[in-house]
């Protein structure tokens, strides 16, 4: 006679262990009510969630990912219903709320067929073939878009901020960001780092305004330095134009007054040498990603240049881009050649802040959209509609397709997958029309 035992498991306290069937219905649950929190917020008629974080702070979206990135959320399948909104958020930038209620549906659907007795792995199969189908089903009925498609890629930058806080000054809008995209695109591809997103509050929506250039949050470093410069050749240095620190202790040793004042002396030469070199390139402005000492300050407002410190790497390389200016290591390296070109650098208030415009560069490939709004809520609400219409606009160039909003296509894709499904012969077959089923969320979703 075979003694059997049941295995013992040791669980911390408050932890629980679930299996099979009711492992399959808490994780279904879990995720199906992560997908209806965000699913109200869906369409042009979506509602914004009000968010009151750890610390008190208050956030007012209808962004899928933002309302699930601020969600505390523990439940394993849930999270990976977050990660679904993340992943979309990166590759696409929009989308993010469709993606999460079509998982959540697809696994409604699939525990309509666990409660059948149709096999996980069955279903699985069933939404695989499904989705290889619908692929297909997606490329033939798309219609092909370029840049010279202008309309209706303005109409796509619209219908992303549709229901947002963008939606009074869309139209606008939509006209900033084709162009900032149009304008950044090298051989129909473009990258969306190399186009800044700054937000001011102040003035309404519809005074954002795309800059065909960098703009900086970064002031003169001298007041005697001008607030205006026309042609500007810029001279982008990635060193310090002060005295470095020594890579090891030394210890200069003095034994009269006369020492000092030469040390002086010659620590002030080689700071106007530094300077010297950066006037006889012909630069009359200059961005430096470290430090400028407080004596070349002084030269370089003698000498008429602007200057501005501490300039962010990600902004060196996009001010390269926009005027063309070769970013410089060694000082000694600085000619005319190495400089950019900028119809207009000027220090300009905005708020409480004074900032650093880089306007009228020469077919720029990196710029600014500049968006303004009445309060803080606002001005992040339409930076994130601006966002997503970016994000929108690039994929629909990449991919060079696009298809019918309005939930037709999600409709057309449940109709022809339905037709398919009659031509398979296996149990995939109740897979395929589970999935057709879950795309009817889309357009059946009313707020």
């Amino acid at each position: 006679m075979v003694n059997q035992t049941q295995p013992i498991f040791i669980l911390p306290e408050g932890y629980t262990r679930t299996m099979g069937r009711d492992a399959q219905r808490s994780n279904i649950m879990a995720a199906k009510l992560v997908a209806e929190t965000v699913r109200t917020t869906l369409g042009p008629k979506g509602m914004d969630k009000m968010i009151v974080d750890s610390i008190g702070d208050v956030i007012i979206t209808n962004d899928g990912v933002t309302i699930l990135e601020e969600m505390q959320i523990e439940q394993p399948a849930a999270k990976m219903l977050v990660e679904v909104a993340k992943t979309q958020e990166d590759e696409v930038g929009d989308g993010t709320t469709t993606a999460v209620v079509l998982a959540g549906e697809l696994l409604k659907s699939a525990e309509r067929l666990l409660d059948l007795e149709v096999h996980p792995t069955v279903i699985a199969r069933g939404y695989r073939v499904a989705a290889e189908k619908a692929q297909q089903i997606l490329n033939n009925i798309s219609e092909k878009i370029t840049f010279e498609d202008r309309e209706l890629l303005e109409k796509i930058a619209m219908t992303a901020m549709t229901g947002k806080k963008a939606e009074s000054a869309k139209e606008k809008l939509a006209q900033l960001v084709v162009k900032a995209v149009k304008q950044v695109s090298e051989e129909n591809k473009v990258n969306m780092d190399y186009i800044k997103i700054e937000k001011r509050v102040g003035g309404g929506t519809e005074d954002s305004e795309l800059i065909q250039g960098i703009l900086l949050d970064k002031e003169r470093v001298h007041p005697g330095m001008p607030t205006r410069i026309k042609n500007a050749k810029v001279a982008l240095i990635d060193s310090a134009i002060e005295m470095k620190e020594t890579e090891t202790d030394r210890r200069i040793q003095i034994t009269n007054p006369d020492q000092i004042e030469q040390f002086i002396k010659q620590e002030e030469k080689m700071i106007r040498d530094m300077v010297d070199l950066v006037i006889k390139s012909g630069a009359n402005v200059v961005f430096c990603q470290k430090g400028i000492d407080d004596n070349a300050q002084y030269h370089f407002a003698k000498a008429g240049i602007y200057a501005a410190r501490r300039i962010k790497e990600s902004d060196i390389e996009k001010l390269s881009r926009a005027t063309g200016a070769k970013i410089i290591t060694n000082l000694a390296d600085l000619s005319a050649s190495e400089l950019g070109f900028a119809g207009l650098v000027e220090e300009v208030k905005i708020g409480d802040d004074d900032m650093t415009f880089v306007r009228e560069c020469k077919d720029p490939k990196a710029v600014t959209l500049l968006i303004k709004g009445g309060t803080q809520h606002v001005v992040d609400e339409v930076e994130r509609a601006v966002k997503d219409a970016l994000g929108d606009i690039i994929a629909a160039i990449t991919v060079g397709k696009i298809v019918a909003g309005a939930g037709s296509t999600e409709i057309e894709l449940s109709r022809q997958l339905r037709s398919y499904a009659e031509s398979l012969s296996g149990r995939e077959q109740l897979g395929v029309l589970a999935f057709a089923d879950s795309m009817e969320i889309i357009p059946r979703t009313r707020n």
